[in-house]
């Protein structure tokens, strides 16, 4: 009787443990998926030091979408939001020349934003691309980890203020 107790109550515990994890999980999974650091520049700096430091990283911006600007052509009033499509040709070519890692194209480019918030502070937000890349394993993950590394050194650099710049605050 008493080791059925035990049982039952270790059953019960494993199982609570088991859905408050999920629930912990579920709750945070946005905070895991996105990342967003607040910037210590204006947002023209911000755009201006990004730009550099992408340049100094070898990478390419392919596309900036100006988010602002487009939904004022459609009569909608935002803050500042810039889109950045990015690319390593290098890391671009090693996924997209096998046909089974193709599936990842639609994460391709890496995006980056810079968005102003309404109190007037300027935010760096982008994908959590390495945590991203883990379920693939293989060449994505490889390629898509070391990716993510190299984005996270251009934002620092932005972010902590080794670009040259000058803060227009």
């Amino acid at each position: 009787m008493n080791t059925k107790k035990v049982i039952v109550a270790t059953v019960a515990a494993f199982v609570a443990g088991v859905l408050l994890t999920g629930v912990v999980g579920f709750t945070n999974m946005d905070k895991l998926m996105m990342l967003e650091d607040e910037s210590p520049y204006d947002f023209d700096t911000t755009v201006e030091a990004f730009e550099q430091a992408v340049a100094e990283g070898g990478w390419s911006v392919l596309q900036v979408h100006d988010m602002q600007e487009i939904l004022a052509g459609h009569g909608h009033d935002v803050h500042a939001v810039k889109i950045y499509e990015l690319c390593s040709s290098q890391y671009s070519a090693e996924i997209l020349a096998l046909d089974d890692e193709r599936i990842v194209s639609p994460l391709m480019p890496c995006r980056v934003a810079i968005y102003e918030k309404s109190d007037g502070s300027v935010y760096i937000g982008r994908m959590n691309s390495e945590l991203m890349a883990r379920p693939f394993g293989g060449v994505i993950a490889e390629v898509m980890e070391v990716a993510a590394v190299e984005t996270e050194v251009v934002i620092s650099q932005v972010l902590n203020g080794s670009t040259e710049v000058t803060d227009a605050r």
